[in-house]
């Protein structure tokens, strides 16, 4: 999800996160599946993988699921075949959706987005019906005490970023999609440890719904996450951190 900082989103999410952990397992397993499906089972040569793997012990996924969740996506062992896909769907108060799953089952992934939408007043949309109010890029998020703002900023843009923000929380960095991991790297290497290193979906153009369908966008979005599928929801709206602290 990300039509505010999304720095506010990690603080905000969190508690519902460890209120879900059982999906949030699910969830980081096939993030590694998809990881090591697409560059292999070492996390030494898959920076995908690699991110993958930190996310999911930051999370405290258990070592036993980490390793069989590599293993069937190096084709070791046998398992569910995910495909990455994004669903595009249009909300109340005009606010766009990108959802972006990992799905073995197709059609059963259509029929529960399309079942979430319709519950909340929305409707599942047509490849290309909203992508194009939003910007498909990397994104690093580096806290404020991992090292000063030159120092991030010179890695950061030697590794081949876009642009850097201060934020409250910590430096947003905004990368070209096929320059996320060479940053990533970059940072490393001037000991600088990413708290988060993904693919995102800025949007470019924003929604302005009123305060009723700002909450009823909270209710949709909440619908989406809790679906076994989906691995994140992208929103083209500001939402007040007060109005989650309602939900």
């Amino acid at each position: 999800m990300a039509g505010h900082s999304k720095w506010k989103n990690i603080r905000i999410r969190k508690g519902k996160q460890d209120a879900i952990r059982g999906k949030l397992f699910t969830k980081l397993a096939r993030e590694i599946i998809v990881a090591a499906k697409a560059g292999g089972g070492d996390p030494a040569t898959n920076a995908r993988l690699r991110v993958a793997i930190d996310k999911a012990k930051e999370n405290s996924l258990p070592k036993d699921n980490i390793d069989r969740a590599i293993a069937r996506g190096s084709g070791d062992v046998e398992g569910e075949n995910y495909e990455e896909l994004v669903y595009e769907g249009m909300g109340p108060g005009g606010v766009a959706y990108m959802v972006e799953v990992y799905s073995e089952n197709k059609n059963r992934t259509v029929g529960e987005l399309r079942h979430a939408f319709s519950r909340n007043n929305g409707a599942l949309g047509e490849n290309g019906s909203v992508a194009w109010q939003f910007k498909h890029c990397g994104q690093i998020l580096v806290p404020k005490d991992a090292s000063d703002e030159e120092t991030v900023t010179m890695a950061a843009l030697e590794g081949g970023a876009e642009d850097v923000t201060v934020e409250e929380e910590g430096y947003s960095i905004i990368t070209p999609i096929e320059s996320l991991h060479a940053c990533a790297s970059a940072l490393h290497d001037a000991g600088i440890n990413p708290q988060s290193v993904e693919l995102a979906r800025i949007p470019t153009n924003m929604a302005e719904p009123n305060e009723n369908e700002l909450r009823q966008t909270i209710r949709l979005m909440d619908a989406l996450e809790d679906l076994d599928d989906v691995k994140e929801v992208f929103v083209n709206v500001e939402i007040p951190e007060e109005l989650y602290d309602e939900e």
